[in-house]
């Protein structure tokens, strides 16, 4: 009886130290595997900007990554990486590390590059897209002397001289030209097309009288046209903005369904986990939401949008294919 009970004894205890040890390598196993995606982003994530510092992208880069920062205990390094036309900083970022530390500021450059040059990334193919950050507006704006009062004006001088107005954006190749190109076609008016180096030419170009028609961002046209300079025919956006309330869209006449804007997003490279990406999702969008941030982001001229994951994708790919069609049909050449 006593050896049954001795060997019983020895069993309960054997079975005891196998149940403790299942619950110690459970808990190490634990601790190795990362607590949902926050525990894979990188506690510091440099974002490379494709234009200088002191612009639009790099203001929102810089604000959008502090509030982050603060929020979630991660240090954002903002690099401005020039050259190529965003070439050089955009295909550094394809080939990136795709762990969540290396982010690129995007515009509609990333989309246009492809389609006139050599490049070494797909802009559908290579990148995870996060979020469409910001957007700006573009301003169609006469001279204050022209004799063109309005939008009706312009469009009915355009047809009734054809080839003689005169029309300037930043260019050639860029999303300002892509929207002018649009609007003529849309329009069915044959207007020249002048291209500067920058926004700041060609606005000063209009202001002169050199050129008769300007198109500019609303960062770029506010200050002229609040100190009446400048005159404003029309905005590209979707809606009106609050602080230009009596420039009305190009579709509130006669053109529904259009809309042009400069925007600014952020992606990371193609094989970036997924839920890494969903963790940068979430804390791009609830910097967003801030209410500082939105502030700091439309002193500088651009507007928060916040759209997201499977919205942003949408975007990009409606934007390609209508770029695509219109560097096409206007035979848009590369510089």
């Amino acid at each position: 009886w006593r050896a049954r009970a001795e060997q019983r004894a020895m069993t309960l205890f054997s079975k005891a130290l196998t149940r403790a040890a299942a619950a110690i390598l459970a808990i190490a196993l634990a601790a190795t595997v990362p607590q949902g995606a926050q525990a894979q982003v990188p506690k510091t994530i440099r974002i490379v900007v494709p234009f200088p510092a002191g612009g639009p992208t790099d203001v929102t880069a810089r604000v959008v990554g502090e509030q982050i920062g603060k929020q979630h205990g991660v240090s954002f390094v903002v690099e401005n990486r020039l050259g190529g036309g965003g070439l050089i900083a955009t295909e550094s970022v394809a080939r990136a590390e795709p762990d969540g530390g290396t982010l690129l500021i995007v515009a509609s450059g990333v989309l246009i590059n492809p389609l006139l040059k050599k490049t070494n990334y797909d802009p559908l193919t290579s990148f995870a897209p996060l979020c469409l950050l910001v957007r700006s507006p573009h301003y169609i704006v006469v001279n204050k002397d022209s004799p063109i009062r309005n939008f009706a004006d312009f469009l009915a001088t355009a047809r009734a001289k054809p080839g003689e107005l005169s029309f300037a954006t930043v260019g050639p190749a860029t999303g300002p030209h892509i929207a002018f190109e649009t609007l003529k076609r849309r329009a069915k008016a044959d207007i020249t097309f002048v291209p500067f180096n920058g926004t700041s030419p060609s606005i000063n170009a209009v202001m002169g009288g050199h050129v008769s028609v300007a198109m500019g961002d609303f960062r770029d046209v506010y200050g002229a046209l609040q100190g009446g300079t400048l005159r404003g025919l029309a905005t590209t956006g979707a809606s009106r903005l609050e602080q230009l309330p009596d420039i009305p869209t190009v579709a509130e006449q006669g053109f529904p369904g259009f809309e042009a804007e400069s925007w600014f997003g952020i992606v990371a490279p193609a094989a970036t986990p997924k839920d890494t990406v969903t963790q940068l999702d979430a804390w791009f969008q609830e910097a967003l939401q801030n209410a500082e941030v939105r502030s700091k982001l439309v002193s500088a001229g651009v507007f928060p949008t916040g759209r997201c994951g499977a919205d942003f994708v949408a975007h990009l790919r409606h934007q390609s294919e209508e770029i695509a069609k219109i560097v096409r049909e206007a035979n848009i050449k590369a510089e």
